[in-house]
């Protein structure tokens, strides 16, 4: 079973929001924007789905057509996090487009991120990091998709979560 396999399995509800044919996102562009290629398993997202508000809590966000060099540019420039990092709040995480920097693919209505380490070179084994919104980051050795189907099917815990995540019946919405 695929990770998106995997992940409709944990989350039926996404399924109604799947493209019937791959959303054509110039990958050539966007990674040459953002200077880096991505996870394959986030690329698969990317083409099946559009960007995902699960459970009224966790946004996905994925590139879309036509708006992948501003996609590239809110994930590299994400202000909170170099802000985080000049006040020396990120234990020994550093921004992207530093070496082993954080990437951004995910946030919460309450603040939480959810980021690539992009170490190492492959992106297939960049680890997800989180960081809560009451300061806890945590590190997590999956890539999104595998890590957001271990969430929700209940396998991964994340520190610093609210106590109500994930939701007992998640629903999503695609926007």
């Amino acid at each position: 079973m695929s990770g998106i396999e995997e992940l409709e399995t944990v989350l039926p509800s996404m399924t109604r929001w799947r493209a019937p044919g791959a959303h054509h996102v110039d990958w050539a562009t966007l990674e040459a924007s953002l200077g880096t290629a991505l996870p394959s398993d986030f690329r698969s997202l990317a083409e099946a789905y559009p960007v995902l508000f699960i459970d009224d809590f966790l946004m996905v966000s994925v590139p879309r057509s036509g708006t992948e060099a501003l996609w590239a540019s809110e994930s590299r420039n994400d202000e909170i996090l170099q802000d985080l990092y000049e006040m020396g709040d990120t234990e020994d995480y550093v921004p992207y487009p530093r070496p082993g920097g954080l990437l951004g693919w995910a946030g919460s209505t309450s603040g939480d991120s959810f980021y690539w380490r992009t170490e190492p070179s492959d992106p297939d084994a960049w680890p997800v990091v989180v960081r809560g919104d009451n300061g806890d980051w945590s590190e997590f050795p999956f890539g999104a998709v595998e890590f957001l189907a271990g969430v929700y099917r209940r396998t991964i815990r994340v520190p610093g979560m609210p106590g109500d995540f994930p939701g007992v019946s998640p629903t999503v919405l695609g926007l």
